[in-house]
């Protein structure tokens, strides 16, 4: 595979990502408490839905479509964002986990665009560089509105968890939390095992008395 074809590759994973979060921001916006938050949103799913002609005029610069593979890594971290959607969490304590999701989605989307602009650099595509870089621009700006609108939000949050103190169990809730909770599990045993520790076993429960 050549340097060209990686390039398509990625561009097309970019041109996935940004089409699976014009589905993803409405839902992210309703779901959001405060005004600012949620036209926050609302204003970088119009800027998305801009990245994502930016990204076809590109492709109609190389000549190719830009259809033709699915990005796993942001459907993943939309799937984590669904989780903040659908969390019982009200006010700024829900707000905080919708900006949490929000940052991990620009973060990734960041990291693809500096790959690729890299790869348009080598590949002396000085146009598509440009292109690259003001869409890449515009999600470090939206990182840092987050942040910034995270800040309050995580004074009201603590405010509210004073003023109703309930008890933190570990206990998963329902089913998806209790594979969540195991896979977690599975994952700090195979980390261990790679970096040459014996993994750490729950004690077991008491049941019947075992047979001497």
């Amino acid at each position: 595979m050549s340097l060209q074809d990686v390039f398509i590759e990625e561009l097309r994973d970019l041109y996935s990502a940004e089409n699976q979060l014009v589905k993803s921001l409405p839902k992210m916006a309703r779901a959001a408490s405060g005004s600012e938050l949620k036209d926050g949103i609302k204003n970088h799913l119009e800027e998305t839905k801009g990245q994502v002609d930016r990204l076809k005029q590109i492709f109609q610069i190389l000549g190719k479509k830009p259809t033709g593979q699915h990005c796993n890594g942001m459907e993943g971290v939309v799937a984590e964002g669904k989780e903040a959607i659908e969390s019982d969490e009200e006010g700024a304590t829900k707000d905080v986990q919708l900006i949490g999701a929000s940052l991990r989605v620009e973060h990734y989307e960041i990291a693809g665009y500096t790959a690729a602009i890299a790869i348009a650099k080598t590949l002396g595509q000085k146009e598509i560089v440009g292109l690259l870089t003001e869409t890449l621009k515009e999600e470090q700006a939206t990182g840092k509105l987050l942040l910034s609108q995270a800040k309050p939000l995580l004074k009201e949050a603590g405010s509210e968890d004073d003023a109703d103190e309930e008890e933190d169990s570990d206990e998963p809730e329902d089913g998806e939390e209790a594979e969540s909770k195991r896979k977690s599990e599975e994952d700090e045993a195979e980390a261990q095992k790679s970096e040459g520790e014996e993994p750490k076993v729950a004690p077991a429960k008491k049941t019947a008395k075992s047979k001497k």
